[in-house]
């Protein structure tokens, strides 16, 4: 993967020369016309805008997490910082109350924020790794991206207009003889560069619009599969009068939760492109939003302040090993280990140890309705179809969440192999997906961090931090 991404960017670079230089010395040479001073003036223009906006695209760095990001939020102090997902009533006026932490950074990570699994790395507000510019869509790069994409959708378009009136004209003409036509090569490159164009464009126009629907309502595209899970849970859930449960066995309501981060179309605009001035959003020179501003973002209010997103899925629960769990407390398979491989084995076997993968949800279905025809209403979830506990006679609340579950293509992975309607999982959005799916529930905060931030508390006059 990491030999193609170095591929990539010499490959689109390739594709823009092709498109735009040797299409226009073609468009020069054929009939009904050479291209006017003022079309090639645009066409010029709009290449240097295409150049501009992939370079600051692949070059601009796509953020990275302060390590003590969550200590200088307790330092601020004062009232609720503005997109603080966390405080609970009652607590401390200067509390940052994170519910992420990554594992493979060991460290907290801001609202909205997920761990790359090509750029090793917490990416604020991450989009999605692009393979085309071997870089994160974040807080950081996103306006540079959308201007990359409107100004290709752009020159493509008019490209496409041009190559279309020189293919009309040579239909129009095609009982003239040959000779008075276009060269071999010159029909071949035409060919070639429409066919090309044609498909650059669909794909980039169809790329464009969904990126601008991100951008009016304040959405990437890994929360828009956050959101499609949750959609997802509340129709299970419906089969089991609105309980959904833990690897462990506990239950957990589900409910409908509002995405808190849609807080109206122009102020989500101004989010997404880091400034509130229109005059800024399609300059291809204006200044990249600052790191900091990725950080916390304002919510809509719909929800109470103690609801986190991504909102509660049971299946996300992991465990880690306890006192008492089988297997030996003490080991010598690394007895000839020096200190560094040992401590790397450890590892390892602490993260493979913190993840307990469960079934596909159909297979669950179908263990309750299996068990439910031999007199038990318990199966994997220990409930059933209702309240009371008893599995509906029909099945129809059964049925459809199996269906439910088998038209999303769940594979034999489980749950962290879950798939949107577009046939998407978490990696293909270039997260780590285990970090992703199981790391985003909230977690014990080690020891350490809790001191450090009770010590930044209380060095700025705040109150200390409680363990959550």
């Amino acid at each position: 993967m990491s030999s193609l991404s170095h591929l990539s960017v010499p490959f689109v670079c390739a594709l823009i020369f092709f498109l735009g230089y040797p299409s226009q010395w073609l468009l020069m040479r054929l009939d009904p016309g050479p291209l006017t001073k003022n079309q090639l003036v645009t066409a010029n223009v709009v290449l240097v805008l295409i150049w501009i906006t992939y370079a600051r695209s692949v070059l601009v760095d796509p953020g990275t997490i302060p390590r003590d990001w969550a200590e200088t939020e307790v330092g601020k102090g004062g009232g609720k910082s503005v997109g603080e997902e966390g405080r609970g009533k009652g607590e401390g006026e200067g509390e940052v109350k994170s519910r992420k932490w990554c594992r493979k950074c060991d460290a907290p990570k801001p609202p909205r924020a997920h761990h790359c699994k090509e750029c090793k790395r917490c990416i604020p507000k991450m989009d999605h790794h692009c393979p085309w510019t071997a870089n994160c869509v974040s807080h950081t790069t996103f306006p540079h991206f959308l201007r990359f994409l409107l100004s290709a959708t752009l020159g493509l378009s008019l490209f496409q207009s041009h190559h279309f009136t020189r293919l009309a004209h040579l239909w129009a003409t095609r009982d003239m003889p040959s000779y008075l036509g276009p060269s071999l090569l010159e029909l071949a490159l035409l060919f070639a560069s429409f066919a090309i164009n044609s498909i650059t464009l669909f794909a980039l126009a169809i790329l464009a619009l969904r990126n601008l629907w991100s951008l009016a309502v304040n959405t990437t595209t890994i929360e828009g599969w956050e959101i499609a899970r949750h959609d997802t849970l509340l129709r299970r859930a419906r089969a089991f009068g609105g309980y959904l449960s833990t690897p462990e066995g506990a239950r957990v309501r589900i409910q409908r939760q509002e995405f808190p981060y849609d807080i109206g179309f122009f102020a989500n605009v101004a989010q997404g492109m880091g400034s509130a001035n229109p005059l800024t959003w399609l300059n291809p020179f204006s200044a990249t939003p600052s790191l900091q501003s990725g950080l916390s973002f304002p919510v809509n209010g719909f929800e109470s302040d103690d609801k986190p997103w991504p909102p509660p899925d049971p299946d996300r629960a992991y465990r880690r090993r306890e006192m008492g769990d089988a297997g030996p407390a003490f080991t010598y398979r690394d007895a000839e280990l020096n200190d560094e491989e040992t401590l790397r084995a450890f590892r390892d076997r602490q993260a493979q140890d913190a993840v307990r993968r469960r079934k596909p949800f159909v297979q669950r279905m179908e263990a309750v309705r299996d068990s439910a025809h031999h007199g038990s209403a318990r199966g994997d979830y220990g409930y059933a179809g209702s309240e009371g506990g008893e599995v509906d006679d029909d099945g129809d609340d059964s049925e459809n969440a199996e269906d439910e579950g088998r038209k999303y293509g769940e594979g034999d992975e489980g749950e962290e192999a879950w798939r949107n309607s577009e046939g998407e999982r978490l990696k293909d959005f270039g997260v780590d997906e285990d970090v992703e799916f199981y790391d985003e529930q909230e977690d014990e905060v080690p020891l350490s961090v809790l001191i450090k931030r009770r010590q930044a508390a209380a060095a700025s006059g705040g109150e200390a931090v409680s363990s959550y």
